[in-house]
């Protein structure tokens, strides 16, 4: 059972694309807003690739046809179908002052019993909902990545997030097979607390030349059974993204042991930013890559 009529998504990035992908594949109708048409027509092509896997990788899935999924998404540069939007889910880049203007549009533009799910992995939920006429509306939503196959959503509860809200986002997360977890508002919540903790160590150990980046990884998925290695997995999330993350940390709790690794700020300004951009701490761009997965 559905629980909105439409959803807004903001952003149409990786998380933004793989989010619609997944929302639109259970039927739902997604308004997929992004600034650049070139970046939502890469969308669109990232979302006929990708249903491919979620076909082979899932079992059930509702809309079993990609032109019935893309049918089920308006793709568009301008906020004309958001007035009557119950709710919008926003994935833009972890930039505070680039949310901030963006929230300031949507109060324009929604209805004002609009329920925003802010998709954050570091940024304050509190915060956001100081932008807004109705904080208790707003909630923290940490999918993973990718959105499709990983099940588990961090929701997180800000200072002003009412019980209804969370019920709500609850029964919507359970209508697209997700399991919710609830956590209060702390930078890096649960899973980017440890997790950036993980990835750093991990580039220091390879900073050290304790370990190549290969190895490093094979320890992780055949001595502790991880699926991805914490190397392969910051190329995926990006390693533009792993530092901006650990730095929100460092400067939130005043800890040294947040503070990033020489060589993930050397990577990128190198522009390695991982899968997106062809290399990382892998290659990306010849069959070799394969081998990481």
């Amino acid at each position: 059972m559905k629980t909105f009529e439409s959803i807004g998504i903001i952003g149409a990035g990786i998380m933004g694309s793989d989010l619609t992908l997944d929302l639109a594949s259970h039927g739902y109708r997604v308004i997929l807003k992004d600034l650049h048409p070139d970046i939502l027509e890469k969308a669109k092509q990232k979302m006929r690739e990708d249903f491919k896997l979620v076909k082979l990788m899932k079992k059930e899935i509702p809309v079993k046809d990609i032109d019935q999924v893309l049918s089920n998404v308006v793709f568009t540069t301008t906020y004309d179908d958001f007035y009557t939007v119950p709710f919008v889910i926003e994935n833009i880049t972890e930039n505070w002052e680039a949310k901030k203007q963006v929230y300031l549009e949507l109060k324009e533009h929604c209805p004002q019993d609009t329920i925003y799910g802010v998709n954050t992995s570091c940024i304050s939920i509190t915060k956001v909902g100081s932008l807004l006429p109705k904080p208790e509306n707003v909630i923290g939503m940490h999918f993973m990545n990718p959105v499709p196959l990983k099940q588990m959503v961090e929701i997180i509860k800000g200072y002003y997030t009412s019980e209804q809200t969370i019920q709500t986002i609850k029964n919507f997360l359970e209508s697209i097979d997700k399991k919710p977890v609830l956590v209060n508002d702390s930078p890096g919540f649960v899973t980017n607390r440890v997790l950036m903790l993980m990835i750093n160590e991990c580039i220091w150990a390879i900073h050290d030349q304790v370990a190549t980046p290969q190895d490093l990884d094979k320890i992780f998925r055949l001595g502790f059974s991880h699926k991805m290695g914490p190397l392969a997995t910051a190329d995926l999330i990006g390693l533009d993204t792993i530092l901006h993350s650990i730095e929100v940390l460092y400067e939130s709790f005043n800890d040294p042991k947040y503070r990033p690794c020489p060589l993930l700020v050397k990577m990128v300004d190198a522009g390695l930013l991982g899968k997106k951009s062809g290399k990382g701490f892998f290659d990306y761009t010849t069959a070799l890559a394969q081998s990481t997965k």
